[in-house]
């Protein structure tokens, strides 16, 4: 077993591929000052509309609001370490329930606001607002779990008060959903704040404008000052303007970057080997990093009668799965294959890999065990009854037919039911299936407890039927270990138990890395990923 401890992370980069740099072109001679950057996203259809880092958890939208509102930390990509940004420094209490951050002075909001203690402080209260007002659906409300209020303890100093410990606190302090915005925007409701109304953040660029559908434009904000270490040029930006507009068909968004249309494609997923060959041809580049947090995972209904309710017929399930091949045929020979529930780049991460390997005899030495013998169409029958796993969802499964393939081999049924609209929203309340998939972005391996944990998941009825109850207790101890403490090595230990836990006991069926890529135009310089592999732009130039 290969334990990734969070100041040790270097590895990531060989895994996840380049994790930012120059990008574009060569990057010969000094940057230079001016232009506009345009940048393709996917489509921010009804689910994404939103532009407010508190509730946005579109990861485009996270990448627009890192670049207009800054954070009162910064995460280090390469590292996991956590560094000062609006806060200088920071103390936290013996027993984990207080956070006290010391401000950088002479801060502002991009409208000339100070932004002090107070300001922090009315976040605070805005955030914990904003969780009620929307009935815990702001994404934001993962990140301050525990989070009770802030107290001002002089112009410069704020203290942030929780109601039990939380070690993934100061990593959220880091994030972009707890950016520090001009706090008048809670005046305004959670739906006016997500169409930009009132969102005015310290970053070095100002939100102009934002039209769903249609565009999103940043604008040169004169004077910044406050970067973070992390960035080689802490000052104003060195672009006047950026415009991402949103492209359905990943084609078109391909043929603008090769054509100099726009410069920077970001798709929802990978390139396909195609595209990729015709973005490099072009002279373009393609940057990579692994997203952190949950990889694009499976999980059962381990419900009683349901076929996945048998740890071994789970754990054949997965031998079954060579998710080597997988990588290598659906998203090209280079991927990275998939070695944990958490992606590489996740602090804390461990490999797994001996324990996912593909193993098709064990598969099936398990399925024999289980008294599921072969019948005359190749699949397993049990007491009259086909070994059949139905897996729905509303959007084309990648790479089905693979799956559904491999699976056969070791004699199981995989059926892929497409769900309507109407279906989507109920099958995980009706418990109609037996597995579905998901993952969750986030540089903290915490982020899992939203999918897995009963008590704060965001699907509890996806929670409650992932493992038993005796095994749902197991891992929210763990999760508890992890959590509440301030002793980082019991953190690192739990974080290590965890990932063995669930991979022993077949509760978490990992599938694929969760890979984000770019083509970046030869004129632009400076591309650079953050920890949550979003785009940064304080060091981003064009020729």
């Amino acid at each position: 077993m290969k334990l990734l401890r969070p100041l040790a992370v270097g590895l990531i980069l060989a895994l996840a591929a380049c994790g930012g740099g120059n990008g574009g072109g060569s990057g010969s001679g000094a940057p230079k000052a001016g232009g506009t950057l345009k940048v393709s996203f996917w489509p921010d259809n009804a689910n994404f509309s939103c532009v407010d880092p508190f509730q946005v958890y579109w990861i485009e939208h996270r990448t627009i609001a890192r670049n207009f509102a800054d954070s009162l930390t910064d995460q280090d990509p390469e590292t996991g370490k956590i560094v000062p940004w609006l806060a200088e420094k920071w103390e936290i209490s013996p027993d984990g329930l207080a956070y006290t951050f010391h401000l950088r002075d002479g801060v502002t909001f991009s409208n000339g606001k100070k932004l002090d203690a107070q300001a922090v402080a009315d976040n605070a209260a805005g955030w914990i607002a904003t969780v009620k007002a929307t009935n815990g659906a702001a994404y934001g409300a993962s990140y301050i779990q525990g989070l009770s209020g802030a107290t001002v303890v002089d112009p410069l100093t704020v203290t942030f008060q929780l109601s039990k410990p939380n070690s993934s606190f100061l990593q959220a302090t880091s994030t972009t959903n707890l950016a520090i915005t001009d706090p008048a925007e809670f005046q305004l409701t959670p739906p006016e704040r997500c169409t930009g109304k009132g969102v005015v953040g310290s970053g070095l660029f100002l939100l102009d404008h934002y039209t769903p559908k249609v565009e999103t434009v940043l604008t040169k904000r004169a004077g910044y000052r406050w970067g973070s270490e992390l960035s080689q040029n802490r000052a104003e930006a060195r672009l006047d303007k950026v415009v991402f507009n949103y492209v359905a068909e990943d084609s078109v968004r391909t043929g603008n970057l090769v054509s100099g249309a726009i410069d920077i494609a970001w798709p929802r997923n990978p390139f396909t080997p195609q595209d990729q060959k015709l973005i490099e041809k072009s002279g373009d580049t393609i940057e990579k990093r692994a997203l952190p947090g949950v990889a694009y995972t499976l999980f059962a209904n381990t419900t009683a009668g349901r076929p996945l309710s048998d740890p071994q017929v789970r754990k054949a399930f997965y031998k079954a799965i060579d998710v080597k091949t997988y990588a290598s045929t659906i998203f090209g020979a280079d991927y990275p294959v998939v070695q944990s529930v958490f992606n590489s780049t996740t602090p804390f991460f461990t490999s797994e890999s001996a324990k996912i390997a593909f193993d098709p005899a064990a598969a099936k030495q398990l399925l024999d065990a289980a008294g599921w013998t072969v019948g005359p169409d190749g699949y397993r029958v049990k007491d009259g009854k086909v070994l059949a796993i139905d897996y729905p969802s509303a959007l084309p499964i990648p790479g089905g037919e693979l799956l559904q393939s491999q699976a056969k081999d070791a004699g199981i049924k995989l059926d892929l039911r497409p769900l309507t609209t109407a279906q989507s929203a109920t099958y995980l309340t009706e418990g109609a299936y037996d597995l579905t998939s998901t993952y969750f972005t986030r540089a903290d391996p915490g982020a899992l407890q939203f999918i897995i944990n009963p008590d704060v998941a965001n699907s509890k009825a996806l929670a409650q039927r992932v493992a038993s109850p005796a095994e749902t207790t197991a891992i929210q101890a763990l999760f508890a270990k992890a959590i509440q403490t301030t002793d980082g090595k019991q953190t690192t230990q739990a974080y290590a138990d965890l990932q063995d836990y669930l991979i022993d006991n077949a509760i978490t069926f990992p599938l694929f890395e969760r890979l984000q890529t770019a083509g970046v135009s030869d004129k632009v310089h400076g591309f650079a990923f953050t920890s949550e592999s979003f785009l940064k732009l304080n060091d981003t130039w064009k020729e």
